[in-house]
């Protein structure tokens, strides 16, 4: 009985999860090949990255969800069925877009929705979750995300050599409205312990309160420092990878195909594999040897970018071992960040802590096309391996204040 509860909960995280991340997946992976594709500059492909802005600034509403929702529908689900719907209606509707400027503001929107719903998942999964629930869903949250992202920017890219992108978008759109139909038919039970204290029922000085002292812990300074830096040198790298395969010859299918599909099967392997080790050794330590052997892996892609002509099997190799230990490092990462919630405003101080990882990320992701432009694309990916290296110090310099 006790494993047909945890199947309940942990296969809707996981749907949920997928579902977030087929946009996503989209936009990193096929719209800067959709943008290069229609002669658009590398530097405008640069800024696309911050189509992803609502991720980073969803903490300004989170404080909303956490309060507001119906007890009879479901406080989570009050606020997940509409996003969900919202993304499946903007998915038809992008099928049927030519122009770039407006796929472009389609995208905006999907992740604003996709990243609005989040926070309700997130918020469901931290006080739904009993504590020997935690690393399961924790591995649910990383495997579905990334299974989305694999679905919209590597199977559906390959695909769309034959039904193109107006089919891509089409398919997406079937695939989001089985989730809605799950997400409606969820039962959402009322979760038990201390963290089940209705938050909705404080008001919002007290919200913030807790929020602070939460952020006055300890290991509070550290892990945002942490959060904050731990994909700056691999996003710089990644945003130039598949526009530097583009101008080098290859095909945006055999692109999507090699980091969309390839890429993410590793990458989940890397979230396997850390799920493994975290039962081993402490957070922090976990962190501190993946991300050593993280600035491997982006290190490869400057070997990959100096080379006269790298033939596709170096590329898919390149590729698999970067996106293994990014998936690794991820994994890792947000465990670490779920270990440290104040499970009574799971949904504001997660979500808080998640957009200051996208806030580290984002900005140096705007700026690589400008970089690539100046300097070259091995400039890019030697300056991501540098940025790697000192976030492994940084971890070893921080490591005994995580474990507080």
């Amino acid at each position: 009985m006790r494993h047909k509860g945890s199947v309940k909960k942990l296969l809707p995280l996981l749907l949920l999860y997928f579902s977030q991340g087929l946009p996503f997946g989209f936009q990193v992976t096929a719209l800067p090949l959709l943008l290069r594709e229609q002669g658009v500059s590398l530097k405008a492909i640069g800024f696309a990255s911050l189509l992803a802005a609502p991720w980073l600034a969803k903490a300004l509403w989170a404080p909303l969800v956490d309060r507001y929702g119906s007890a009879r529908f479901g406080r989570r689900k009050s606020w997940i069925v509409p996003m969900q719907a919202a993304l499946v209606v903007s998915a038809f509707v992008a099928a049927h877009v030519t122009e770039p400027e407006t796929l472009v503001v389609i995208i905006f929107f999907m992740n604003l929705f996709a990243a609005t719903m989040d926070i309700a998942v997130d918020a469901l999964a931290v006080s739904w979750l009993d504590p020997k629930e935690l690393g399961p869903g924790n591995a649910l949250q990383v495997v579905g995300y990334k299974l989305g992202m694999l679905t919209g920017g590597g199977l559906l890219v390959w695909a769309s050599a034959k039904i193109g992108w107006s089919g891509l978008f089409n398919v997406m759109g079937v695939l989001m409205l089985g989730v809605l139909a799950m997400s409606i038919a969820m039962r959402e039970p009322e979760s038990t312990g201390p963290e089940a204290a209705p938050v909705a029922r404080v008001n919002f000085r007290e919200l913030v309160a807790r929020l602070r002292s939460a952020l006055s812990q300890p290991p509070a300074a550290a892990l945002i420092a942490v959060v904050l830096t731990y994909k700056m040198g691999e996003t710089l790298a990644d945003a130039m990878w598949k526009p530097m395969l583009f101008d080098r010859g290859f095909t945006p299918s055999d692109i999507g195909l090699w980091n969309g599909t390839f890429g993410m099967i590793t990458s989940l392997a890397g979230t396997t594999l850390s799920g493994v080790l975290v039962r081993s050794v402490s957070l922090p330590r976990a962190l501190l040897w993946i991300a050593a052997f993280r600035a491997l892996g982006v290190a490869s892609l400057w070997w990959a970018s100096v080379l006269p002509q790298p033939g596709a099997a170096a590329i898919i190799l390149v590729t698999c071992v970067e996106h293994f230990f990014g998936g690794a490092i991820t994994t890792v990462l947000f465990a670490l960040m779920m270990h440290h919630t104040d499970r009574s405003i799971g949904g504001t101080h997660y979500t808080l802590l998640a957009s200051l990882e996208v806030w580290g990320k984002l900005p140096l992701g705007a700026l690589s096309g400008i970089i690539a432009s100046a300097f070259g694309y091995p400039t890019v990916f030697g300056w991501g391996t540098a940025l790697c290296v000192a976030f492994a110090v940084l971890v070893r310099a921080v490591r005994t204040r995580l474990n507080a």
